[in-house]
């Protein structure tokens, strides 16, 4: 029952990234082009997002699920170096391939070498951010 929900989950998610315009990269860029020819369309479907995503958080709070383990924790709002450099890697990467993690798992069945060269670096910058951040901590600690 689990794996069920999880396929019709991750396939609701998948549908809506591909409805919503999510995949398509020149959409993106154009969202992100804000001094340029901006299309503000992928604000409503961030808004579809982050609305139902809020009151889903309220409503689970100490909550028990139905499935699966516990919900987490909310994330302690605190803003450090580590989420700076994630963020702003994160959006460069997003503004220059016009894909964040999501899509580009959605464009994997249409999105041709492009989409699996993004997915390879994308795997890859999340196996290297581990020893990189551990680095960058020990370097910042010594300084």
């Amino acid at each position: 029952m689990r794996l069920f929900i999880a396929l019709f989950s991750g396939s609701l998610f998948g549908a809506g990234l591909l409805i919503s315009g999510m995949t398509d990269t020149t959409k993106v860029q154009g969202w992100l082009d804000v001094f340029g020819n901006w299309d503000p369309t992928l604000a409503f479907v961030m808004g579809g997002a982050i609305l139902p995503m809020l009151v889903a958080w309220r409503l689970t709070t100490g909550r028990k699920a139905l499935i699966g383990s516990d919900y987490p924790p909310p994330a302690k709002p605190e803003v450090d170096r580590r989420l700076v450099v994630g963020s702003v890697l994160f959006g460069m990467g997003w503004g220059l391939a016009g894909l964040c993690p999501g899509p580009a798992m959605a464009s994997l069945s249409y999105g041709g070498m492009g989409g699996l060269v993004f997915l390879a670096a994308m795997a890859a910058g999340m196996f290297m951010a581990p020893t990189v951040g551990a680095q960058l901590d020990r370097a910042a600690n010594a300084a």
